[in-house]
């Protein structure tokens, strides 16, 4: 079987030197200055010229900028990761120019991400051993998982998250990711917070509802994370206290996502889900902690990326198909259905449906129909590929 060439990124933590940390905070701090420096100029002089300032003049600018006293300290960290946030902004404006994203915005010191990217000219990989640039000493990183055979990073990422977690990023061609054999299942999945998904098989997967788990410890911490002066050293380490239980909350909520998402993947050739706009339902006071609790963007994500390693396909249904409200054993489709109703009857049929089984099964119907001869249902997005299908006919109510 031939072998997919797929740039695979593997993260690991890892344990700084004192000398290191401080290293990597100044190249953070820099990399911050420089961005909102090269963002500052490039919105003034698109909002007062009507002008678009290229990487190129940004780079320019740099280099006037290590001259100056006030930004002299830019010459005390390594260049690249100060030209890669250049070229990161770039592409941030590229991307705001033609529509597929908003304006960029200035980071901050207290809640950007602190991360610094660098390329292959400024670290050293040798011997299962990373050295950065303006570093003696290798990194101390727990090798949590092997590198592919042979593998060399093109990028190396070097991060801190919130709760004080040092992590670094390879991103490297993995040669081991390959097609897996074709399957003969199709699966349609309905996405929700009684079950987190519900298949069309009838399997109900539970939720596991990890920030509620935590609800009570995460609302301690908060008490008291409050109550401390700000600015003093307590209220740091209350604040980190808040930060590792969001992420230990984080991280379980991913380390499942992969779970499911890797069995589906393996199990299934296509799989139909619905195309959810997370960002509105989101907007539903009552509903929005759950909502964010289930991860569905994440979860939709992870399938994607790893169904197009696999040789596998991910049909996303039009948001406006009637799932729910369709009967998927003679096709009536029902005026109304609240979200309380969980079972309900068909009036032309007489059949009894869960909803979410109804609708897992009404949408891998939906999904087949487009991939197989694209009629009878609304406009469909597929992957990999990210070819959208020919728009059709929406479903009319049966008379």
């Amino acid at each position: 079987m031939q072998t997919t060439q797929v740039k695979r990124a593997f993260k690991y933590r890892f344990r700084p030197t004192d000398v290191q940390a401080a290293e990597l905070s100044r190249t953070f701090g820099c990399v911050r200055k420089v961005y909102n420096l090269a963002l500052a100029a490039r919105t003034e002089a698109w909002a007062l010229r009507q002008e678009r300032v290229n990487y190129n003049a940004t780079s320019a600018m740099l280099t006037a900028w290590k001259k100056t006293e006030e930004l002299a300290y830019l010459n005390d960290v390594s260049s690249v990761p100060l030209q890669q946030t250049l070229r990161h902004l770039q592409a941030q404006f590229a991307n705001f120019f033609t529509k597929r994203a908003r304006f960029p915005r200035f980071k901050s010191r207290k809640k950007s991400r602190r991360s610094a990217e660098y390329t292959t000219s400024a670290f050293r990989f040798r011997d299962g051993q990373l050295t950065l640039a303006k570093m003696a000493k290798p990194l101390d990183i727990v090798w949590s998982r092997p590198m592919p055979n042979g593998a060399t990073p093109s990028i190396v990422t070097v991060s801190q998250d919130a709760a004080g977690r040092w992590f670094v990023s390879l991103l490297c061609e993995d040669p081991d990711v390959r097609p897996l054999p074709p399957a003969e299942a199709a699966v349609g999945v309905d996405a929700g917070l009684d079950h987190l998904l519900t298949l069309s098989t009838g399997e109900k997967i539970t939720n596991p509802r990890h920030e509620r788990r935590d609800r009570a410890r995460l609302a301690t911490a908060q008490r008291e994370h409050a109550r401390k002066a700000k600015g003093s050293a307590n209220r740091e380490k209350a604040r980190r206290k808040v930060a590792r239980i969001h992420a230990r909350v984080a991280d379980r909520r991913r380390d499942n996502l992969h779970k499911l998402t890797t069995r589906l993947v393996r199990e299934n050739q296509t799989i139909v889900i619905e195309d959810l706009t997370v960002r509105n339902l989101l907007r539903n006071d009552k509903l929005a902690r759950a909502i964010s609790d289930a991860a569905w963007s994440e979860f939709r994500s992870m399938l994607e990326y790893k169904a197009a390693w696999y040789g596998r396909e991910v049909i996303a249904v039009d948001r406006w198909f009637p799932s729910s409200k369709l009967c998927s054993n003679c096709g009536a489709l029902q005026y109304r259905m609240p979200l309380h109703v969980r079972t309900w009857t068909c009036t032309d049929c007489g059949t009894t449906h869960d909803r979410d089984g109804n609708a897992a099964k009404n949408l891998l119907a939906a999904g087949l129909a487009v991939s197989a001869c694209g009629a009878g249902v609304r406009p469909q997005r597929s992957s990999p590929g990210g070819q959208p299908a020919t728009k059709q006919e929406p479903l009319r109510r049966k008379s």
